[in-house]
């Protein structure tokens, strides 16, 4: 009875976002719904709900199988994604069927809710950070690039962009910068070896 209810209750928070000006796409990522089961859902009044639930039965699900390899890789570790989860599967069981990430997602999902394993979120220790004001930032981004001469010769050339908010800075501190730059430019020379062909 519990089930139906909380069914029932998944229901109505469709219709409720949905009259709330949300798209079907959004609620199915919010509710981790496929978007055409929200689709159906929209489509359907609360009494075709219920007769549509009691009629149906439940789908075997084709990894049921696999639930308790699953279960065990999760408890050691809760935070692997769906996909790693499939790539172990593949690894583990030579003979596993074809499915779809999807499929793979749905399953693993369904086994942390009856297992109540919630996956643990490891946020980036890096980040963005808030537009500064002009002369208080700076940014170095290095990069490499294939070349090719007239005579079909092959080199590496390797570019450094700087850019800097410089206008408002004093000259002792551009001079800084541009000695740290320097530096930066000498290490990274001997970190990457320029690759030319002898007949360049």
């Amino acid at each position: 009875m519990s089930n139906l209810m909380d069914l029932l209750i998944m229901f109505h928070e469709i219709h409720r976002l949905k009259r709330e000006g949300f798209s079907d796409a959004w609620i199915a990522r919010h509710l981790v719904l496929n978007r055409r089961t929200v689709k159906n859902y929209l489509n359907m009044s609360e009494e075709e709900y219920l007769s549509f639930k009691d009629s149906g039965q439940p789908r075997k699900k084709l990894l049921t199988p696999y639930e308790e390899f699953v279960l065990i890789r999760l408890e050691e570790c809760p935070d692997a994604s769906a996909a790693q989860v499939h790539d172990w599967l593949k690894e583990h069981f030579k003979d596993f069927i074809e499915v779809n990430e999807k499929t793979v997602f749905n399953f693993v999902l369904t086994v942390r809710n009856k297992y109540d394993i919630p996956k643990l979120f490891d946020y980036r220790d890096f980040g963005k950070i808030e537009e500064l004001a002009y002369g208080k930032q700076s940014q170095v981004d290095f990069g490499e690039y294939n070349m090719t001469s007239p005579w079909s010769c092959q080199a590496l050339v390797k570019n450094m962009l700087y850019t800097v908010t410089a206008h408002l800075l004093p000259e002792p501190l551009l001079m800084h910068m541009n000695n740290a730059l320097s530096f930066l430019w000498a290490l990274w020379n001997k970190l990457f070896m320029i690759r030319i062909n002898s007949c360049w």
